[in-house]
């Protein structure tokens, strides 16, 4: 909700005043936002057969004056709280969109025991979604988790796995291994529980982590992830014969090394590539010239460019690498750009760029610099 609440029009509806993320259900306009934003959902997809209403990581639920005041008043927990705002919304969803199904997340039920979740009439109303985005996430767990939804009155229950976004708050590369290893354990999962239960998988690509973060992988960077989770999930395991006709599909001849120059022939393709230069090339060579290079770290330390002084001996193992590497990353940084700008609009590109390529690039100009200035002070 951080989207809606940041705005001082709606920050009245937070259930902490400080923080913009929790939505308080208490409030008499809250209800009605919910529906209005509903509603502008199903204008734009008004062929929807499930809607899905969100209402996960609620941190800050119960921790609102009004809230504390109702928990001391009539002993409800916050599980409760919640359960009757997502009954509220999920009953809105019915008899405004019949025929349309309410989606949710799971997490803030989690620890809700079976009586709490069957009187709370929730059930009849919403398909849950657990979402658990590891490699190795307990299986037994998540088996014992869709029982007691399931003896609670939940008829239908959905996976969320991720190609995308869940290692990570800063990351650039997606790892393919840690994606497949997710959704191979929810295959698991589903092989123990009752077939007609599980309405099926959300593969998720992750944004950001919330409305306020950083963005995590680009989608072009995570392709080849999709390729790979989806023919996993289609034939139930990752053989060679699924692996190379994933490769067939993104035109790519490596898939497990990151640090080759396969670059593929799938839309994005460019940009993969050179996020996979920057990442796998550029910044460690960078990283490996400002702090381990002997060179710069014996000659060129920081106490050397605050005096401006340098031996004229050894800008020539210092000035040739410097210049290479600020070359080949000002042609990174111009491409990179360029094939954003073709996909995102320039905001979005002005933001990555910003956080992912400015702080090395401008650490390896001010080197340039710094030598440059240094060689006008001749011993």
């Amino acid at each position: 909700m951080e989207f809606v609440l940041k705005h001082k029009e709606f920050a009245h509806l937070r259930e902490v005043e400080a923080f913009p993320n929790t939505l308080n259900p208490h409030k008499e306009q809250s209800l009605p936002l919910v529906q209005a934003m509903i509603g502008q959902v199903m204008e734009l997809h008004p062929d929807a057969r499930w809607l899905h209403v969100g209402s996960d990581e609620v941190y800050c639920l119960g921790e609102g004056n009004e809230s504390k005041e109702i928990m001391a008043n009539t002993q409800i927990t916050v599980e409760e709280i919640f359960l009757h705002h997502l009954k509220s919304v999920t009953s809105h969803v019915a008899s405004t969109f019949p025929g349309v199904r309410p989606i949710a997340w799971d997490d803030m039920i989690r620890a809700a025991n079976e009586q709490a979740l069957t009187e709370s009439g929730v059930a009849p109303l919403v398909e849950l979604m657990l979402w658990d985005y590891s490699p190795d996430l307990d299986v037994d767990n998540k088996v014992a988790t869709v029982a007691k939804y399931k003896q609670s009155g939940f008829q239908k229950i959905w996976f969320a796995s991720a190609f995308k976004g869940a290692t990570g708050v800063r990351e650039q590369l997606t790892s393919i291994n840690h994606h497949l290893g997710n959704n191979s354990q929810w295959l698991k999962v589903a092989g123990k529980i009752p077939k007609e239960l599980l309405q099926g998988i959300a593969l998720t690509g992750w944004q950001r982590y919330d409305h306020f973060s950083v963005l995590c992988e680009l989608l072009p960077v995570a392709l080849p992830s999709v390729a790979v989770c989806l023919q996993f999930l289609k034939h139930g395991e990752y053989s060679d014969q699924v692996m190379e006709q994933v490769k067939s599909f993104l035109g790519m001849t490596e898939l497990e090394n990151l640090a080759s120059k396969c670059s593929g022939s799938f839309p994005g393709s460019k940009v993969f590539s050179l996020i996979t230069q920057l990442m796998c090339n550029l910044r460690p060579e960078l990283n490996e010239l400002l702090g381990e290079n002997r060179y710069v770290a014996g000659w060129f330390s920081p106490y050397h460019r605050r005096i401006n002084v340098i031996s004229p001996l050894m800008v020539q193992e210092i000035q040739p690498a410097t210049t290479s590497l600020m070359s080949r990353w000002q042609t990174l940084h111009d491409e990179l750009q360029n094939e954003l700008l073709q996909i995102y609009p320039p905001s979005a590109v002005a933001e990555w760029m910003e956080v992912n390529v400015l702080p090395w690039y401008l650490q390896l100009k001010k080197l340039a610099e710094e030598l440059n200035a240094a060689l006008q002070n001749p011993l």
